[in-house]
C-alpha cells in the first residue's frame, strides 16, 4: 500500500483557474488542470471603457469543480483521491464581493443573478477611483494614520473603495449585504460548507495588505473612521472580521457536500486562503531580501524581511507590509504594476485589428482558414515582435512609453493615470513601437526597485513567476539589464498552485511549517538572467527620460490640464 500524500494547490488567476496535484516529499506534479472562466471569456458583466471588470462566483465553482476532478482522474481517480490530504487556494485580490448571512454571493441568490454589483469586483476594477481619493483624505483627519501599513496611499484597487462604491450605486446590495468577503476567503468557506458568515476565517495576507486591518489596532480602523468616511458604512464594520488567520491554518475540512463532489474524503483539511502572488512567493521559493515578481497580466512584487529588521521602519507609496501575509513571522512587502502583460496583450490586440475584423470577411478564402489563419498569425505575433525588436540597433531608440496604462500601482497608487508614448515618427514601426512598451513595464519595475532601495529595504535579485518570465526571454533579458541584477526563472509552471499546495501541506500537518514545506517541495530554478553590462549607459539614460516622462504626465494629471489643449 502506497505511503504517499498528495495535496492539490488552486490558484485562481484573472483569465483561468487551475489546480496541481503535488506529492508532499518532493513537489512533484502528479497531474495539472486549467479552466477558462466561460462568462469571463465571453466579456460579460465588464465595461472596460468605464474600468468595471465583474466575474461570477458561477465561472469560480465550475473552474475549482473541474480543475480538482480533471487532475484526479489524470492522477488515476480513487486511488489517487484518498491519498490527498489538503487543499489550498490562491486567489487575485482584492476581488470582493457581498455575501448574505450564510456567506453565499448575492449573485448566487434570488434577483441578483445578472447583477454585476452582486459579483465579484476584481482586482483590476477601477470604478472606485473617486471613493479611493475620498478615503485618503478623510485619513488625514485622524491622529491615528490607518494608511501606514498599506504605505500610506489607499487605492481604487482594494476592499474599502470597492465597498463604499457599491453600496453608492446600488441600494439592493446595501440592503441585501450581511457581509463582504475576499475570493480567497470565501473558496475555503465554501469547500468546507460553511453556512454562518460570522464563522468564516479571515486571511490575514487580505485583510493587512486591502482592508486595513493591523495588529496595531487591534483589528480593524474604528466604527467612526467609516461612519464620518460615509454614513452607508455605518454599522458594516462590525459585519466584517476581527480576528484574521495566516495560511498554515487549516480553515476547516472538507464538507460531505464538496467530498462527494470532487471524490475526496472528508478528513481532507482545507487551508486559508491568501492571494495569488503571496503564495506564488512561497511556491517560487523567495528568501528574504529577493523581491518575487509574479508577473502575469499585471505584476505583484512580494519581498519578505525579518520583523525585527523593520521595526518601526514603515516604507511609503507599497501594498502593505503586513506581519504573516506571506512567511508566518516574518514581514511580507508588497507592491506591483497595474499592467504588465497586459501591456502586451492590449498591443497585440490593437495591431490585430484587422485579423479579428476583416479577416473572416475575405472573399479571397473560406471563414475556416480565415478562422485557423487568425489563430495561427496571433499566437505568432509577440514572438515575432520580440525577436524584431531584439534585432533594431541600439543607436537608434527614439519611442519611449510609460506603463500606466491601467493606473499605477507602485510606487505611490493612483489609478487615475494613463500610459503614454511619445518620440512617435514615420520610422516608428510594429516592432520599434514594441520595444517601448516592453522597455516601460522594466522601467515600471526599476521604479518599484529604487522605492524599496531608497527607504532603507535592499534588494539583493529577483524571482522571476508566472508566464511572461517563463516565456519571454527577451523581455526578461532586457529587465535584468534595466535592473542590472540577476533574475531567477523559477522551474515550476504553476508557481503560485505550488505555493498554495506548500501551504495545505503544512494545514494539515505534514510539514510543521512553511520553511519545511519549502526545503522539501521547492523544485529549484530553471533559468537566470544576467545582466549585460555593456547596456548600462544606455538604459540608465533612458530611464531617467522615462521617469521625466512621468513626472510631465502626472503634473498635468494633478491640475486636470490635457497637455494637448491650449
Amino acid at each position: 500500500m502506497s505511503t504517499a500524500n498528495y495535496v492539490i494547490g488552486v490558484d485562481y488567476g484573472t483569465d483561468s483557474v487551475r489546480s496541481v496535484l503535488v506529492d508532499t516529499a518532493n513537489g512533484k506534479e502528479i497531474a495539472s488542470s486549467v479552466f477558462l472562466y466561460p462568462r469571463w471569456q465571453k466579456g460579460l458583466y465588464c465595461k472596460p471603457a468605464v474600468n468595471q471588470f465583474r466575474q461570477h462566483p458561477l465561472d469560480y465553482i465550475e473552474g475549482l469543480t473541474h480543475t480538482i476532478k480533471d487532475c484526479l482522474a489524470k492522477a488515476g481517480g480513487a486511488e489517487i483521491a484518498h491519498l490527498v490530504k489538503g487543499i489550498s487556494v490562491d486567489t487575485t485580490g482584492s476581488s470582493p464581493v457581498a455575501v448574505d448571512a450564510t456567506g453565499t454571493p448575492l449573485a448566487l441568490t434570488k434577483d441578483f443573478e445578472e447583477n454585476p454589483n452582486a459579483m465579484f469586483v476584481l482586482w483590476k476594477d477601477h470604478t472606485s477611483v473617486k471613493e479611493a481619493a475620498e478615503i485618503n483624505e478623510h485619513a488625514t483627519k485622524f491622529s491615528t494614520n490607518y494608511l501606514k501599513y498599506v504605505g500610506g496611499i489607499y487605492s481604487s484597487e482594494w476592499f474599502w473603495s470597492k465597498l463604499l462604491h457599491i453600496l453608492r450605486v446600488d441600494k439592493s446590495i446595501k440592503k441585501g449585504a450581511a457581509s463582504w468577503v475576499e475570493h480567497c476567503d470565501w473558496v475555503p468557506f465554501l469547500l468546507c460548507g460553511g453556512n454562518d458568515i460570522t464563522a468564516m476565517k479571515r486571511s490575514r495576507c487580505a485583510a493587512g495588505h486591502k482592508a486595513l486591518w493591523a495588529e496595531e489596532f487591534d483589528g480593524l480602523p474604528p466604527e467612526d473612521f467609516f461612519s464620518s468616511l460615509d454614513p452607508l458604512l455605518a454599522g458594516f464594520r462590525d459585519k466584517l472580521f476581527t480576528d484574521t488567520y495566516t495560511s498554515d491554518i487549516p480553515a476547516g475540512t472538507l464538507s460531505e457536500e464538496w467530498a462527494t463532489k470532487l471524490g475526496l474524503d472528508t478528513d481532507v483539511v482545507v487551508g486559508v486562503g491568501a492571494f495569488d502572488a503571496h503564495m506564488g512567493a512561497v511556491g517560487g521559493q523567495i528568501e528574504p531580501y529577493y523581491l518575487s515578481k509574479v508577473m502575469g497580466t499585471s505584476t505583484c512584487d512580494i519581498l519578505v524581511a525579518p520583523n525585527q529588521d523593520l521595526h518601526g521602519k514603515l516604507i511609503n507609496g507599497i501594498c502593505g507590509q503586513v506581519n504573516g501575509s506571506v512567511i508566518p513571522g516574518m514581514a511580507g512587502l508588497e507592491a506591483g504594476q497595474s499592467a504588465f502583460g497586459d501591456v502586451y496583450a492590449w498591443f497585440k490586440n490593437l495591431i490585430s485589428w484587422p485579423l479579428n475584423h476583416l479577416l473572416t470577411e475575405s472573399d479571397v478564402i473560406d471563414e475556416a482558414t480565415a478562422t485557423a489563419l487568425k489563430a495561427e498569425l496571433e499566437g505568432k505575433i509577440i514572438a515575432r515582435l520580440s525577436n524584431e525588436a531584439a534585432a533594431l540597433p541600439e543607436g537608434e531608440y527614439a519611442e519611449l512609453a510609460i506603463d500606466w496604462l491601467n493606473g499605477r500601482r507602485t510606487p505611490d497608487a493612483n489609478q487615475e493615470l494613463k500610459g503614454a508614448i511619445t518620440g512617435l515618427g514615420l520610422g516608428t514601426d510594429a516592432p520599434r513601437f514594441f520595444r517601448a512598451l516592453a522597455a516601460a513595464t522594466c522601467f515600471g519595475a526599476k521604479a518599484i526597485v529604487d522605492r524599496f532601495e531608497e527607504q532603507g529595504v535592499p534588494v539583493k535579485g529577483i524571482i522571476g513567476i508566472g508566464g511572461v518570465a517563463k516565456k519571454s526571454a527577451y523581455i526578461m533579458q532586457m529587465m535584468a539589464d534595466v535592473l542590472e541584477m540577476p533574475i531567477r526563472i523559477h522551474r515550476f509552471e504553476h508557481t503560485c498552485a505550488l505555493g498554495a499546495a506548500m501551504f495545505a501541506a503544512v494545514a494539515a500537518g505534514i510539514y510543521p511549517n512553511i520553511e519545511a514545506a519549502m526545503a522539501a517541495m521547492g523544485t529549484g530554478f530553471e533559468k537566470e538572467y544576467k545582466p549585460n553590462i555593456k547596456k548600462q549607459k544606455l538604459y540608465r539614460q533612458h530611464y531617467q527620460q522615462y521617469l521625466g516622462l512621468g513626472r510631465y504626465l502626472e503634473k498635468y494629471n494633478k491640475k486636470d490640464v490635457k497637455p494637448y489643449l491650449s
